[in-house]
């Protein structure tokens, strides 16, 4: 791609399927029609991308523990794009997950010199608050990366499995970047990789709902996860052609090596580093019965991280909606009738002329107006339908097309506020 990712530029992407070429993110369709009642996110595309998603539906399915968790930075004004996450992760929670909302004020002091007073006070009035009245329940965790012990006691052991030439590699960091940064990198990998820690139940499969900007988060912990853990299970063939399992010790204890040969039943050869295991046929058995193992002699046997991507909303002027581009967005806490303003104003997917419109249709594909309406405003799939079907045909015009999203974006304002209000007051409810 002719544009790195970066978790923290306004950079837009523009071509999603280069994602699935370069950096190994699977299509989400393909796990599409294992999903009962998909959120409309997933109904329409939004979400396109996964790392791993198909362990979280296998325990979803199976009602087994899985968790979500996401974060968000207390850099400026919750919007529209943040309140997309925040639903990914209350829709999961409503299946079954153990629920966690990092506010990420480590990163926003570091990488933005944002005051820890001010973060803590964004981080509640403004996300929090929305987070609550979106319906987040209060069996869910919300915290604050710098008032969390597990986080930056996880981060600290995960700094001793990073270096430079890693971080540098993913994250396009110099000689320049200062080490408070390169710290809150690996404290998101901590936020991340916290939910699988014994407090917390113990591994189990956890989806992070992210934009496809995050993505370098997620390949940095996944990898962190593995160095962490102590065992590396790899399938092999002997020269007879028979397949077994292989599972290398990579600084595990003295006897834990010994305790798995123990345990495992059927054929098992003890050498010096690995254990083989000979004519096993469940592979997700021996996995748990590894990770038991690790566990006992202290270590962490994390489970990969999962993730789901989704597409960018249009900004209001086009490009990539930011918190840190104040025009390009609508805020949570905006003025309903200023939030109703800012829509008609946007930028569509209009033609120059009303002749041309109806001669050539438009481009909601282009549109921010009609990205409102597929991302937020409309639950109807067919409603959805039968307006995109009318603009690309030339039988509707822009005008129609605002007035109906700033009908809808007023009304969820004043609506969302409402709600903030009552969640204001239910906050003792979430332990912070």
């Amino acid at each position: 791609m002719n544009v790195k990712i970066d978790p923290w530029s306004s950079t837009n992407i523009v071509d999603y399927s280069k994602l699935f070429e370069e950096f190994g993110i699977m299509p989400f369709d393909d796990l599409y029609p294992r999903i009962d009642n998909p959120h409309r996110l997933m109904r329409r595309k939004v979400i396109f991308g996964h790392r791993s998603y198909e362990y979280v539906l296998d325990a979803m399915q199976n009602k087994e523990p899985f968790a979500v968790m996401s974060g968000f930075m207390p850099s400026g004004h919750i919007h529209l794009g943040h309140k997309m996450v925040m639903e990914e992760i209350i829709w999961h929670q409503q299946k079954g997950a153990d629920a966690f909302v990092g506010i990420a004020d480590r990163e926003a002091h570091s990488v933005r010199g944002i005051s820890w007073e001010k973060c803590r006070d964004t981080g509640i009035n403004e996300y929090i608050v929305s987070l609550i009245a979106l319906g987040f329940e209060p069996h869910g965790h919300i915290y604050f990366q710098s008032s969390s012990d597990n986080v930056k006691d996880l981060s600290f052991e995960l700094g001793s499995k990073a270096n430079f030439s890693e971080l540098s590699a993913i994250y396009g960091f110099t000689g320049e970047t200062s080490v408070s940064h390169m710290v809150s990198a690996i404290t998101q990998s901590a936020d991340i990789l916290h939910p699988q820690l014994e407090d917390h139940g113990g591994p189990k499969p956890t989806v992070i709902p992210v934009g496809a900007d995050q993505d370098p988060h997620m390949r940095l912990t996944r990898g962190l996860a593995h160095k962490m853990n102590m065992f590396k299970i790899e399938g092999r063939e002997n020269k007879d052609g028979q397949h077994y399992f292989s599972i290398r010790s990579k600084a595990a204890p003295q006897g834990a090596l010994e305790e798995l040969h123990d345990t495992i039943p059927g054929n098992t050869k003890l050498f010096e580093g690995h254990l083989d295991v000979l004519g096993a046929d469940n592979f997700e058995e021996l996995l748990r019965t590894v990770r038991d193992v690790e566990l006992r002699y202290g270590g962490y046997a994390f489970v990969p991280p999962a993730s789901t991507y989704h597409r960018f909303m249009s900004g209001l002027q086009g490009g990539k909606m930011s918190s840190s581009i104040p025009e390009s967005h609508i805020a949570l806490l905006d003025d309903p009738r200023e939030g109703a303003k800012k829509v008609k104003r946007a930028k569509t997917g209009g033609r120059i002329s009303l002749e041309e419109q109806k001669k050539l249709g438009g481009e909601p594909d282009k549109c921010s107006v009609y990205d409102l309406l597929l991302f937020h405003l409309l639950e109807d799939d067919q409603e959805l339908l039968q307006i995109h079907e009318a603009c690309v045909t030339g039988q509707r015009t822009c005008g129609s097309c605002k007035n109906l999203a700033a009908e809808r974006m007023e009304k969820f304002l004043k609506e969302h506020q409402e709600k903030r209000e009552l969640a204001r007051e239910r906050l003792d409810e979430y332990c912070l």
